[in-house]
């Protein structure tokens, strides 16, 4: 069996290339790309039995490559976020991997790969019961607001109480987590996090700002009527925009 490798993040490409020579000597990867086009091209000109994608690269989406996969070649969906289940559910993905991927999580998977193709019934079904868990799952965060996060840190994952943030900022395709520790990266953009949060606790004073109210010193405003926030625990000024500015009107 030979497989292809797209994942945008060298040191968890290089993992999953250790853990499936760990769990499946015989599997030969013909290839590691880094980007959605490079994904695109090698499934064409390499066509692996097996790709392992990543959803959320440069270029274009695992999804969007997919759709350059040979016939038979079974497509396995890695990512950090569960929204895109349905979008893989209509590929019929052979499966699909939360990350960070448990080493029982990754054998059970490689384990239905080793077996000969399955019925497309039986694709449809495991699909359909995925897809079940990823909407009571959803159901179940819009019914309570985040309380942890999950940053990598090197080769570890870090978790962080959402209590303990000063506050959230944009940063390109990341959100930069700002906490009394230090900063961390979160691969998923404020406008879903900002979902995802109790609005009680986190006021937007920005495009690209969340702040935790319980951190606001003080507003003040300078001579041409622009706001600032000063915090508690941290020595950043955040601006406020023209859009959130009543929120400090009695302060």
């Amino acid at each position: 069996m030979r497989a292809l490798i797209a994942e945008d993040e060298p040191h968890l490409a290089d993992d999953l290339i250790r853990r499936l020579a760990r769990f499946w000597p015989q599997l030969e990867i013909v290839g590691v790309v880094g980007d959605g086009l490079a994904a695109q091209r090698a499934l064409i000109e390499l066509a692996p039995d097996i790709a392992f994608l990543d959803i959320r690269m440069p270029g274009q989406s695992g999804l969007a490559a997919a759709q350059a996969a040979q016939p038979g070649c079974r497509v396995v969906f890695v990512t950090a976020h569960d929204e895109h289940a349905v979008a893989a559910f209509e590929q019929a993905a052979a499966d699909y991997l939360l990350k960070p991927v448990s080493d029982e999580r990754l054998e059970k998977c490689l384990a239905r790969l080793r077996q000969d193709t399955p019925a497309a019934d039986d694709v449809l079904a495991r699909l359909q019961s995925l897809l079940g868990a990823v909407a009571n799952s959803a159901k179940a965060a819009k019914a309570e607001p985040l309380r942890w996060l999950r940053a990598q840190v090197g080769q570890d994952i870090r978790l962080i109480a959402v209590t303990d943030v000063c506050f959230f900022q944009a940063t390109d395709k990341y959100t930069n987590v700002a906490t009394l520790d230090g900063d961390f990266l979160l691969r998923t953009s404020l406008k879903e996090l900002a979902t995802q949060l109790d609005p009680d606790l986190f006021w937007q004073v920005h495009r690209g700002t969340l702040v935790n109210v319980h951190q606001i010193k003080a507003a003040k405003r300078d001579l041409l009527g622009r706001l600032t926030l000063t915090l508690r625990d941290r020595p950043e000024a955040l601006a406020v925009s023209r859009s959130y500015a009543h929120l400090f009107r009695q302060m």
